[in-house]
């Protein structure tokens, strides 16, 4: 009984914190290039995570790109067939690629 009164106690406790400082929180643009097979990556990789993600990778290779398309298939089960697979990954390798194939 202690114990849940002290989890209580200290999940409820965040709900008083305060600050009298203007909190702004900053815009980060993505840009995004246009390209053969946007579409597809809007249809299946933008309804679940933001283009940053895709950014945030660097320029990487094409086998690369597979392999984060084949990652999100197997492990987060993105209902992505294999005519649109490679449509995006050779977008992302087309638009964010470092020129190599390995």
């Amino acid at each position: 009984m202690k114990k849940l009164i002290l989890i209580t106690g200290l999940l409820g406790s965040s709900l008083f914190a305060q600050t009298n400082e203007k909190i702004e929180v900053p815009y980060v643009p993505f840009p995004v290039k246009m390209g053969k097979g946007f579409e597809a990556v809007q249809a299946n990789c933008l309804m679940c995570h933001s283009f940053g993600y895709i950014l945030n990778q660097g320029r990487q290779s094409k086998k690369f790109w597979r392999g984060k398309v084949d990652k999100m298939i197997k492990h987060f089960k993105a209902p992505i067939d294999e005519k649109s697979a490679k449509i995006i990954t050779n977008y992302l390798f087309e638009q964010y690629g470092n020129g190599k194939k390995q």
